[in-house]
């Protein structure tokens, strides 16, 4: 025995998805069926049921209600699945046999459009990537709104360079070509989780289809031309395009046009330096809580908040655009008045940019148009206000600005102020737009008011006072009578229902009246939809106005948080040049300074240059060395991004890239010990960092032996001063690097402390000099190891020390020594008994190092024997 119709015709649709959960509509729900069933059942925890589907055996079913299947649909979003929504494309009132159906709509995460998936501060992006050997075209779009940027990365570093920008999209899709997929490529994309990977056919990514795809979306004349002269960015955007052809099963028409860019054009940052800076997300808790953005946010608009994210993430290189921003925040911050009445008209504008790409969806509703509507209102009040800021940007930005009038006059006179979330319930359309809307809401009115009257008058005529009129969708409009009443109903009503305690009744002139009320309410229903459809139709016409001006309201409103930021923070506006030079007064680090709360934070200046472009920086641990080092990133990176900084005073020569080296971590997945994960973040440092540059690195060495870490280390800044000469902060705890001031481009500064008996102080200084000690011992007892513990390590310590001739830790090869050779070889002697009986095996590095310092003092006693000097002992 086979399947029903109906299950046979879901079977039909799902062959052709089954990378996909299915959401078949069934009346007033969508329902799984299989193994779609077994997995949602799972992942939303609902119930599993069966349904008879034409054989012995039950069909596994579960279901979901359409008008709450957002939120469901949001939660296998949220899990990396995708959902294919399968809708009656046909009235089931005139269908002949099964009721047509057909999917509307792919739903992935790079796609979804639901509230409940997104962050309303955050673009949701899809990306698609291709391939030529090491080369790549990387497209993205974020379907929400209508954002689609495409850049290409070639040469050496091209993947490395992918790999950043991908880190620093975090799309929440990628979509590659089935061929590319290998194990090597799937494990190299998997690293960016928690991003889904897409296989898409290869004929997506090949020249004649993607020029088809543009064509469609774009028009041959408003493909971007500079799009032509990078052929994988034009195939990626070709791939892009059209997996979004084929999910949303339409021209996505709020995405209007693909802007070039390069990376070259901002300040780059790798995933790790903006790791370590926690710009958008903190380390501890990977939210933004903790983080320069939190800091910074304090946009009124959800598009600002996006904006303000992007300008976090891609700062400027351009000096005269710095500049711009800089004034329009000065304008800002010098004028109470002006800042806080701009950001009260922000305050009533909504989500441009996200309405935008719902109207050119179709997926916009009437709440939706009337929140457009009431946006387009407040515009001219804002450009009003722009009017008083006499800067080239400012005036931009204003112009920039389209109020749309004639959408806003079209809205106003055919939307009412409340409608109902449906768009087939009626009650869209205000009264006095259509001549026909109101002569059908009139007659269904009238009709109404008519069954209030027949109601009454049937109570008067038969005496029965609890008598009524109802309605329901089986039976339309009847009158109900009470059991205890019946002996004194009329014999012309016609008996159509019996309840437990009721019987309900027709009669000729109400069915008559019926079909004349209900009748006006359908036809006035399907009107108002359909003026609905043509109104929504006539907005979508102006998406590339209506974009544009989001982007311009977005721009308004990141300036003012800037501004605001600056007047509530005590920043001041830093002087960018074009000279290699950082120079800070009173500089604050300006996420701790605002969790420490106000006058805590102790500021300290910074001055490299030229003359002394590469920073030793010694000190105890808990001192603010690793604070101090990214307080100074971090105010570059907001100079660059045209913000007014934390400090007294500032000098920011323009940064191409900052590099940070900071913490140790490992990558067990990846086959990486902490120290290997450390060596390769030195290299990326070395060999992408410019005499532009801004390097921070943090206890280079400090995860293989001590001699070993010296010796990187020691070389590492050699490597920097001699090749590289990039403006660097080098924090250690090798204070034997101290002795390389002596080479030109190097200078020492230290955190200062202050000792009191046993304990120590700190004092968050940061001044020229150097110290000597790494005060552990301090650091464990203030941290609360037992003093039992404490009391040894001092012991050994002492023991170490005298070991060494007082001499301290062991001095590193200076470069001089090493330019001139080297030191010669070991004299021998009958140590080497001793040695011979050493269990090596169950030394320690430590053990083994007093061993030998006590054999070269050995030595130094021996008449006639000479022991090695030790280098600066």
């Amino acid at each position: 025995m086979g399947y029903t119709p109906m299950m046979q015709q879901y079977l039909q649709i799902k062959q052709n998805y089954q990378d996909a959960i299915l959401f078949f509509r069934l009346g007033d729900f969508y329902e799984m069926f299989f193994e779609d069933a077994l997995l949602a059942s799972r992942e939303l925890e609902i119930t599993l049921t069966g349904r008879d589907g034409g054989r012995e055996e039950r069909v596994p079913m579960c279901g979901v209600p359409y008008h709450a299947a957002g939120a469901y649909l949001s939660r296998l979003v949220q899990k990396g699945h995708r959902v294919a929504i399968c809708e009656q494309v046909e009235d089931p009132s005139e269908a002949r046999g099964i009721v047509r159906r057909e999917v509307v709509r792919v739903v992935s995460p790079g796609t979804v459009f639901e509230e409940q998936s997104l962050d309303d501060k955050q673009y949701n992006l899809l990306v698609a990537l291709a391939f030529k050997g090491q080369a790549c075209g990387l497209a993205f779009v974020d379907i929400t709104t209508g954002l689609c940027r495409t850049t290409e990365f070639t040469g050496e570093g091209a993947r490395a360079a992918l790999f950043d920008e991908l880190s620093r999209l975090e799309p929440a899709e990628i979509v590659v070509a089935r061929s590319e997929l290998t194990t090597t490529m799937a494990t190299w994309l998997a690293q960016l989780a928690p991003s889904v990977i897409t296989p898409a056919e290869d004929e997506s990514f090949e020249q004649g289809r993607a020029g088809k795809v543009l064509e469609r979306q774009f028009g041959l004349p408003d493909i971007n031309p500079n799009l032509r002269e990078l052929p994988l960015a034009y195939l990626a955007t070709g791939g892009l395009i059209g997996y979004l052809h084929e999910t949303q099963k339409s021209r996505v028409a709020q995405v209007t046009r693909v802007e070039v860019y390069s990376s070259g054009q901002y300040m780059m940052m790798d995933g790790i330096t903006r790791r370590n800076l926690e710009i958008n997300k903190s380390i501890r808790e990977g939210d933004r809580s903790g983080t320069l953005f939190s800091v910074l946010n304090l946009t009124v608009t959800a598009m600002g908040g996006r904006m303000l994210r992007n300008w976090l993430e891609q700062p400027l290189i351009d000096l005269r655009r710095i500049k711009e921003r800089q004034e329009v925040v000065a304008d800002l911050a010098g004028n109470l008045l002006l800042r806080m009445e701009i950001r009260e008209l922000l305050k009533k504008v909504y989500d441009l940019d996200r309405l935008a790409g719902r109207i050119g969806h179709g997926n916009a509703g009437a709440r939706d148009l009337v929140a457009l509507r009431q946006s387009l209102q407040v515009l001219p009040e804002i450009t009003a206000s722009m009017d008083t800021i006499a800067t080239s940007l400012g005036a931009r930005v204003r112009d920039s600005i389209n109020p749309l009038h004639g959408i806003r006059q079209l809205l106003e006179g055919a939307l009412v102020d409340d409608p109902p979330p449906s768009l087939r319930e009626g009650g869209l359309i205000r009264e006095g737009y259509d001549a026909e809307v109101d002569r059908l809401r009139k007659a269904a009115r009238d009709g109404k008011s008519w069954l209030a009257e027949l109601e009454s008058e049937h109570r008067r005529k038969t005496g029965i006072k609890s008598l009524k009129i109802g309605y329901n969708k089986v039976f339309g409009y009847y009158i109900e009578v009470t059991r205890a009443n019946l002996p004194m109903v009329p014999p012309d009503y016609i008996r159509r229902q019996t309840l437990a305690n009721a019987e309900r009744y027709i009669t000729p002139e109400l069915k008559e009246y019926e079909e004349a009320i209900l009748g006006a309410v359908d036809r006035l229903m399907q009107l108002e939809y359909q003026l609905f459809l043509q109104i929504r139709e006539q907005v979508a016409e102006n998406i590339l106005e209506l974009q544009g001006t989001a982007r311009a309201v977005a721009c308004i409103d990141v300036l003012c948080a800037l501004a605001e930021a600056a007047v509530k923070f005590n920043y001041v506006r830093p002087r960018v040049t074009d000279r290699q030079v950082i120079k800070i007064s009173s500089g604050r680090h300006p996420v701790v300074e605002r969790t420490l709360g106000e006058g805590k934070f102790v500021p300290n200046d910074t001055l490299i240059d030229r003359g002394n472009f590469l920073v030793l920086l010694t000190g105890p641990n808990m001192a603010g060395k690793s604070t101090y080092m990214r307080q100074v990133a971090l105010i570059v990176l907001m100079a660059q991004m045209g913000s007014f900084v934390p400090a007294g005073e500032a000098e920011i020569g323009i940064v191409d890239r900052i590099f940070t080296r900071v913490g140790a971590a490992d990558n067990l997945a990846g086959g990486q010990s902490t120290f290997m994960v450390e060596m390769s973040e030195c290299r990326l440092i070395v060999e992408g960092a410019t005499d532009r540059s801004l390097v921070i690195m943090d206890e280079v060495g400090r995860g293989t032996s001590t001699y070993d870490g010296i010796s990187i280390a020691h070389a590492v800044v050699e490597y920097i001063r001699a090749r590289i000469k990039a403006r660097t902060l080098f924090s250690t705890h090798y204070h034997e690097l101290t002795e390389l001031e002596q080479l030109a481009g190097i200078v020492n500064y230290t955190v200062k402390i202050q000792e009191e008996g046993d304990n120590i102080v700190f004092l968050h200084r940061v001044a020229p000099g150097k110290a000597d000690r790494s005060y552990g011992i301090h650091v464990a007892r203030l941290a609360g190891l037992p003093g039992e513990i404490i009391a040894r390590a001092e012991e050994i310590l002492q023991n170490l020390q005298k070991n060494n001739n007082g001499a301290g830790e062991q001095k590193q090869v200076s470069s001089r020594q090493r330019e001139e050779g080297t030191l010669g070889e070991e004299d021998k002697h009958s140590v080497l008994s001793q040695l011979s009986r050493l269990d090596i095996n169950s030394l320690s590095p430590l053990e083994a190092l007093n061993i030998i310092a006590g054999w070269q003092e050995m030595l130094a006693r021996q008449p006639g024997l000479k022991c090695r000097e030790r280098v600066g002992g």
